[in-house]
């Protein structure tokens, strides 16, 4: 019997032929240079048993989803008519050899087994790597082996438990590029179109759619060396001769009165498993990475077998993993090796249980130790986090003690709080976690009395939400269920693509802001400026990004929005749809509908028909409510 492997992308080809084959192997040049053909025996078990085997793989997507040429052009037809004109599912120009050998190779099989990523994206490459073999031979017997690391044992045993490729998983995945593909087109064609007449930036833009004061009262008390910063119990009032009687009592009493001292025992939780949004999340603030180059580089040391597969949902270990065999493998590290030791030697604890299992992933973990000389410098960093983090879930919490202390100050109450760490434990190995505010306080008796060192009126003025910083992003993106975790950080590069924000180091954005208090002026529409772009960055599955969220220097980065991306949501909010552009719930409502098509509950069909149903109906009001858009860009763009 023939069997036809295909794997996602080369370096698991070569890994899972390597395993399989005992090293036992022939390769084979193909017409397309980054892919070969591995030749080996290997014996399936049961049904296959003993086979000839070529494994082979494509390079992510074989397919693309476009319009008939006679919709391409921006001028005709109308862009309403793009919601429901044909589409055409092809083979992308720069696939045609990978498919081709696909082809090929499958006339000589007899079976075709998958080895593509075990997520919905994953999925739906398997199932184009399916249509191409059978365009060779339409009688193949089609399984698809379900992996999360390429380890030998594991790969062993996938091998030999092969399952159906899920259709579900295909059709959520074909239904979000079409919807993506018809409204997508359709709104940057009208958008772009619509805001050329305006002339100046617009006229070439390709429009992509997708202090008040007061004052505040403080203690502060110097003893044994420690100084002791007591906050006022009303934290603050909204007017100036409101504060300076209870001010002004305060300094009368001279002396202030200890009512509460409070100490009890406390602990500060180690993480939890890691999962692909908290990679992207920590790697924005530690690492000096976006959340794309941390994927890209986790997606690097994944295929070269040192940690699990990097796109996960699941935050919590089943239970029958062997995790002291991955702590052990970790103990000959000179820089955490000792910590690793101290836990195979008996200080090994249960990682906590999260509430996400996306039953086909364990959270990301380290495999294998890989030596420092192994790895360039972004998997040095990536690598070291993965494997502290790991360590840190198989730790005990850090302990230790609360202390609160209120005082009464004239008529006033004052309070302090602090922390004195007993036990660091996880806090040793997992170096970017601090306890903050572990500040200890000195010995304060109930019913002593003190003169305070001394007490402050002080004002401030409240200030703007801060701007968004890229871990932030994704937080709130995960939070309110846009894009996947595999494709946030792909959304992410695309707004700083479109120019829609920019990004500064946060203490140039502070600076900037300081020179501008000081007689600069700034930009109309908010702190927005010209626009920048950062340095290309290599995309998800084939695509490319640009933009980075972090400086040369690792510091963390923040999204600054520009005059045209203030423009954009200002006129689509302006527009008082029921359900705005500028919002993310239709997005949202989406991907919902993508998890329902995967449950079985709705069909590709229902889902396209209703949410095409619903942009169609934007899309009127857009065209009927064009010219608040453009008094918008004429405000933020052109100052009129």
């Amino acid at each position: 019997m023939r069997v036809l492997c295909v794997a996602e992308k080369p370096s698991i080809a070569k890994a899972v032929a390597g395993h399989l084959s005992g090293g036992e192997v022939q390769t084979h040049n193909t017409p397309e240079k980054y892919i070969k053909n591995y030749v080996f025996d290997y014996d399936f078990g049961r049904p296959w048993g003993k086979c000839q085997v070529t494994m082979t793989s494509v390079l992510g997507h074989l397919t693309t989803a476009e319009f008939p040429p006679e919709y391409k052009k921006w001028d005709y037809p109308p862009p309403d008519r793009l919601f429901d004109a044909p589409v055409n599912v092809v083979v992308a120009a720069d696939k045609t050899k990978v498919a081709d050998n696909i082809e090929k190779q499958a006339r000589y099989a007899n079976a075709l087994c998958i080895w593509t990523d075990c997520d919905r994206e994953g999925e739906h490459i398997g199932y184009e790597i399916c249509e191409a073999a059978r365009k060779g031979n339409r009688t193949l017997d089609i399984r698809r082996a379900k992996f999360s690391n390429i380890e030998r044992a594991h790969i062993i045993n996938a091998s030999r438990n092969l399952i159906n490729l899920d259709l579900k998983q295909v059709n959520a995945v074909a239904t979000r590029i079409e919807f993506d593909l018809r409204i997508g087109y359709a709104f940057t064609r009208f958008l772009t179109t619509s805001l050329k007449t305006l002339g100046g930036p617009f006229q070439n833009l390709l429009l992509s759619y997708g202090s008040c004061q007061f004052p505040t009262l403080g203690v502060m008390h110097k003893r044994e060396d420690i100084d002791v910063n007591f906050s006022w119990a009303r934290h603050r009032l909204f007017d100036r001769a409101s504060v300076i009687i209870p001010y002004e009592r305060c300094l009368t009493a001279k002396r202030a009165k200890v009512t509460k001292v409070q100490e009890k025992p406390t602990k500060k939780w180690k993480p939890l498993p890691l999962t692909t949004v908290e990679l992207q999340k920590m790697a924005t603030r530690f690492l000096g990475m976006t959340g794309q180059q941390a994927m890209e580089t986790a997606e690097g040391l994944y295929n070269k077998g040192f940690i699990s597969y990097p796109r996960t949902e699941t935050d919590r270990f089943d239970p029958g993993m062997n995790l002291r065999a991955l702590v052990q493998k970790q103990t000959q590290s000179h820089a955490w090796g000792e910590f690793a030791q101290n836990l195979a030697d008996g200080g090994f604890q249960q990682p906590r249980q999260g509430r996400n299992d996306d039953k086909a992933h364990p959270p990301i973990h380290p495999i294998t130790f890989a030596a420092p000389s192994v790895l360039n410098d972004r998997e040095k960093k990536i690598y070291e986090f993965v494997v502290r983090r790991f360590l840190a879930c198989c730790s005990e919490d850090a302990k230790g003690v609360t202390t609160n202390v209120d005082i009464m100050y004239g008529e006033e109450s004052f309070h302090a709080h602090g922390v004195v760490v007993l036990e660091r434990n996880y806090l040793e190995v997992y170096v970017y976690d601090k306890w903050t505010g572990s500040v200890q306080l000195p010995k304060f008796t109930v019913g002593e009395m003190f003169e305070p060192t001394e007490a402050l009126m002080t004002e401030g003025k409240t200030t703007p939400p801060p701007y968004l910083t890229e871990a932030d992003l994704i937080a709130l993106m995960d939070a309110n269920g846009i894009g996947t975790d595999a494709t946030m950080a792909e959304h992410i590069q695309k707004i700083q693509e479109r120019d829609y924000v920019r990004t500064v180091p946060k203490t140039s954005r502070l600076e900037e802001e300081a020179d501008d208090a000081e007689g600069g002026q700034v930009a109309e529409g908010g702190r927005a400026g010209q626009s920048t772009r950062g340095g290309r960055a290599r995309g998800g599955r084939g695509g490319r990004g640009r933009g980075a969220t972090t400086n040369g220097r690792g510091g963390v980065m923040e999204f600054i929005p520009t005059q045209l991306g203030v423009a954009l949501i200002e006129g689509f909010d302006r527009m008082n749809f029921e359900t705005s552009l500028g919002k993310p719930f239709l997005r949202k409502e989406m991907e919902l509908k993508m998890k329902a098509i995967c449950e079985g509950r709705t069909t590709k069909e229902v889902v396209l028909g209703e949410s095409i149903q619903q942009y169609r109906h934007v899309y009127m009001q857009s065209q009927q409510k064009l010219g608040v858009l453009k008094a918008a860009c004429r405000q933020y763009v052109f100052g009129a």
